[in-house]
C-alpha cells in the first residue's frame, strides 16, 4: 500500500513538473525580450476590444490605438524617454511585485490589517 502511494505521489510530481516546464516555455516570446529595433513599452486595455500601446521603433515612440477588428491607428508620435521605466533594484524581487507570491504583498496586507483600517 505504501509503495503504491509513493508511486502515485512521484508520478504526480513528474506530471506537475512537466506542466510547469511547458508553461515556462509557452510564455517565452519567440524573438526574445526587446530583441531588435521594435519594442512594446506600455499597453493599456481600454475596453474588451480596444487598447492603446506605446511602441518604441529606433529612437521614436509611437502611440498606437489597437482595435478588436485588427485595426491599428497612429495616435501620436512621442519622445521615448517619456515612457522610460526606472530600473527596480535587483534585491526587491521585481518580477513578483504585486503578485500573491511576493513577500512584500503579504507584508503590506498584514500591515493594513494590523492598522485596523477598512
Amino acid at each position: 500500500m505504501f509503495e503504491l502511494a509513493v508511486r502515485i505521489a512521484f508520478s504526480l510530481l513528474v506530471v506537475l513538473g512537466l506542466l510547469w516546464g511547458l508553461a515556462k516555455v509557452a510564455r517565452r516570446p519567440f524573438g526574445g525580450r526587446g530583441a531588435g529595433p521594435l519594442r512594446v513599452l506600455a499597453r493599456q486595455q481600454l475596453s474588451r476590444g480596444a487598447s492603446v500601446a506605446v511602441v518604441r521603433v529606433a529612437d521614436r515612440a509611437l502611440v498606437l490605438g489597437v482595435s478588436e477588428t485588427g485595426g491599428v491607428s497612429l495616435l501620436a508620435d512621442a519622445d521615448p524617454s517619456i515612457f522610460a521605466v526606472p530600473d527596480a533594484p535587483a534585491t526587491t524581487g521585481a518580477p513578483l511585485m504585486g503578485s500573491a507570491l511576493s513577500g512584500a504583498t503579504w507584508r503590506q496586507a498584514l500591515a493594513f490589517l494590523r492598522s485596523g483600517r477598512t
